[in-house]
């Protein structure tokens, strides 16, 4: 089982997704849960594609972090 970042940004429509692990696998969504849904199911896909085709599954390399600034107005 391996775990992959995904990275779900706001949109003017609704909401966008993609994984920084794996070039080219995005999805879209009308909600968050749409979003994170459609995306588990385009890394399930991307994943079996890439298997059927004799590459090698990238491990996941990346992570997240909040960092905490103080907001100043100039």
């Amino acid at each position: 089982m391996k775990k992959y970042l995904v990275v779900v940004e706001k949109t003017d429509t609704g909401y966008s997704a993609y994984s920084p692990d794996l070039d080219g696998c995005v999805a879209t969504g009308g909600t968050r849960e749409e979003v994170e849904s459609q995306m588990q199911e385009a890394i399930e896909f991307h994943l079996e594609g890439m298997t059927r085709n004799g590459e090698a599954i990238p491990e996941p390399h990346t992570y997240s972090r909040y960092v905490e600034v103080s907001a100043r107005t100039h």
